[in-house]
C-alpha cells in the first residue's frame, strides 16, 4: 500500500530531488531541513543546489500543493532520512545527523508507519543505531512499524535520470519492511527494485563506492609510475583498454564528493583488520592532491612570490558540489606554502578557500599568474588557448585531467605539464 503522506528529512543533493520526484508523482510530501536558510530559499521558490531541471521540478511540486517545506518533522505515513554522513578527523563515521533525524521521528511514529534510511552508513546502522532509537517510542520494528535501508545510487548531473531508471536496493529489518519500501518507491522508480536485508543493503552501497575508489587508486598508481618512467600514462591506458577484459579508469588529482572519498572508510571502520586493500586505496587517492602540488611547484620553480591560478574547485566536472574536493585541498595547500593563489570555478562562484583569492572569470584568475593549474575538467576550460591566457606573467600550465589542447598551448609558447606524463 502506497503511503498517503511522506516526510523526507534532509533536503540536500539527494533529499530535495527525491522529495520533488515523489510529489510530482502524486505523493504528498513534507520536506524537512534543519537549516533555516534552506527552508527559506525553498519557500521563496528558489533552490540552494545546482542540478539541471531541479528548479523547475521543485516549483512544479510546490505549485501542485504536494510538496511543502518545514523546519521540523510532522506526522506522516512514511519517513525517509536523507541527511549527510561525513567522517570525523580520525576517518570514522559522524552519525550525529542520522541520530538527530531519527530522534526527530520518534514523537511522530505510529503503528503501521514506514521508516527508510537513505543516508550512506556503516554496516548495521539501521539495526544497531536507527532501530533502537525508534523503539524508544514503545513500538517494535518489524511488528508495529516497518524499517528499511535503501541507498541512493545516483550521479550529480544525472540525478533525475538515475533516480527513476537505476535499479534500487531495499533492505528491510524483515521481509515485510522491504516490501513496504518497494511499494513506496514504485511511485516513480522504473528500474528493477531488489529486496534484501538491511545490513546487506548497507554493504552494497559501500562496496560499489569502494570498488570505484580502488580502481581509481590503481589508475593513479599507474600515473605515478608513468611519470617516473617518463612516458604518458594516458597513452598506455588507451592501449591497455583495447583488451576486451580491461577497463582502466582515468587518473586525476584526487577523489572527492560525498560518496567515493568517504564511504570506503566506513568499511575500514567496520573491519579494520580485513579492509587492507580498501584502506590502501584511500591512502593512495588521498595523497594525490599533495602530488599535484609538487607538479605545480616544479612548474613554478625559480619564480619568487609565484602567483598560481587554480581553475576548478568542485569535485567533478560541471557540478557545484565541492564536498571533499581535491581541488579545494590543492588550493589550500598552495596557499599554506606561501604561494599567491587565485581560484575560479564557474559552478561554485563563491567558495571559501583558506588563504586564496576568489575571482569571477578565467581572465581575472590568470591575469599576472605564473602558473595555471587546471584542477577540474569543466566544459568552460576546454577552450583554454594562448589568447585566453595572454594576461599571464609566466607561461606554465599544469593539466591534471589531460583534456586541454596541449599542442595548441605549446605552439603558443606555453610549457605544459600533464599529470601522469613525462612532460
Amino acid at each position: 500500500m502506497r503511503s498517503r503522506t511522506l516526510c523526507i528529512i534532509g533536503l540536500g543533493y539527494i533529499g530535495l530531488p527525491t522529495a520533488a520526484m515523489f510529489a510530482t508523482h502524486g505523493v504528498r510530501v513534507i520536506g524537512i531541513d534543519s537549516n533555516e536558510r534552506v527552508v527559506g530559499v525553498l519557500n521563496k521558490g528558489d533552490i540552494h543546489i545546482e542540478e539541471e531541471g531541479l528548479r523547475e521540478l521543485v516549483r512544479k511540486a510546490m505549485g501542485s500543493g504536494n510538496l511543502v517545506v518545514r523546519g521540523k518533522p510532522e506526522p506522516a505515513d512514511a519517513f525517509i532520512i536523507a541527511v549527510p554522513t561525513p567522517f570525523k578527523q580520525d576517518k570514522t563515521a559522524d552519525m550525529q545527523a542520522v541520530i538527530n533525524a531519527t530522534e526527530f521521528i520518534v514523537p511522530h511514529l505510529r503503528r503501521g508507519n514506514l521508516v527508510i534510511l537513505e543516508s550512506t552508513s556503516p554496516p548495521r546502522t539501521t539495526t544497531g543505531l536507527v532501530q533502537p532509537i525508534l523503539e524508544r517510542s514503545g513500538l517494535t520494528a518489524g511488528k508495529d512499524f516497518q524499517l528499511a535501508y535503501s541507498p541512493e545510487r545516483v550521479l550529480p548531473g544525472q540525478i533525475f535520470l538515475e533516480l527513476v531508471a537505476n535499479a534500487r536496493v531495499i533492505g528491510g529489518v524483515d521481509h515485510a519492511s522491504a516490501v513496504a519500501g518497494r511499494d513506496l518507491y514504485s511511485a516513480f522508480v522504473t528500474g528493477e527494485i531488489l529486496l534484501t536485508d538491511a545490513t546487506t543493503a548497507e554493504m552494497v552501497k559501500l562496496m560499489e563506492n569502494a570498488t570505484r575508489d580502488v580502481n581509481i587508486a590503481l589508475a593513479n598508481e599507474f600515473a605515478l609510475i608513468a611519470e617516473k618512467l617518463e612516458i604518458s600514462v594516458w597513452e598506455a591506458i588507451k592501449l591497455a583498454n583495447y583488451h576486451p577484459r580491461v577497463k582502466i579508469l582515468r587518473p586525476g588529482p584526487g577523489v572527492g564528493g560525498h560518496c567515493i572519498a568517504i564511504d570506503p572508510w566506513f568499511l575500514v571502520e567496520a573491519a579494520p583488520d580485513d579492509a587492507k586493500l580498501i584502506r590502501q586505496a584511500r591512502l593512495v587517492n588521498d595523497a594525490m592532491p599533495m602530488h599535484t602540488v609538487s607538479l605545480i611547484e616544479r612548474a613554478a620553480a625559480g619564480t619568487t612570490g609565484a602567483v598560481v591560478a587554480c581553475l576548478g574547485l568542485t569535485y567533478k566536472a560541471d557540478v557545484d558540489d565541492t564536498r571533499e574536493s581535491p581541488a579545494m585541498e590543492i588550493a589550500e595547500l598552495l596557499a599554506h606554502k606561501g604561494y599567491v593563489v587565485r581560484v575560479y570555478d564557474p559552478h561554485a562562484p563563491a567558495p571559501h578557500v583558506r588563504g586564496a583569492h576568489a575571482t569571477s572569470s578565467v581572465e581575472e584568475a590568470t591575469r599576472g599568474a605564473d602558473v595555471v593549474a587546471v584542477l577540474v575538467d569543466h566544459v568552460e576550460f576546454r577552450t583554454l588557448s594562448p589568447a585566453r591566457l595572454s594576461g599571464m606573467r609566466g607561461r606554465s600550465v599544469v593539466d591534471t585531467r589531460n583534456f586541454l589542447d596541449v599542442d595548441l598551448l605549446r605552439r603558443g609558447g606555453f610549457s605544459v605539464t600533464v599529470l601522469g606524463s613525462a612532460r
